[in-house]
């Protein structure tokens, strides 16, 4: 029954979202959707980059601490 319910609430999510997307389309146009997305992407980009450079960060001041030089670690 769970699933059931889930699954409901996964298609009303998906129907609402496709309604968005469509309204969006008709109000901004092909060329603009467009926009719209690579803007998104974009942004997604530089969030990832931002991630990227503070996990490099924070890994420098782990091996700083630990005393471990060299990044040439043998994983298992």
């Amino acid at each position: 029954m769970k699933r059931l319910v889930w699954m409901g609430i996964g298609v009303a999510i998906g129907v609402i979202a496709f309604r968005k997307v469509s309204e969006v389309q008709s109000n901004l146009g092909p060329e603009g959707l467009n926009r719209a997305v690579g803007r998104l992407a974009d942004g997604v980009y530089d969030f990832a980059d931002a991630v990227r450079a503070g996990m490099r960060e924070r890994e420098t001041d782990l091996r700083t601490a630990l005393g471990v030089e060299s990044q040439d670690v043998v994983r298992r």
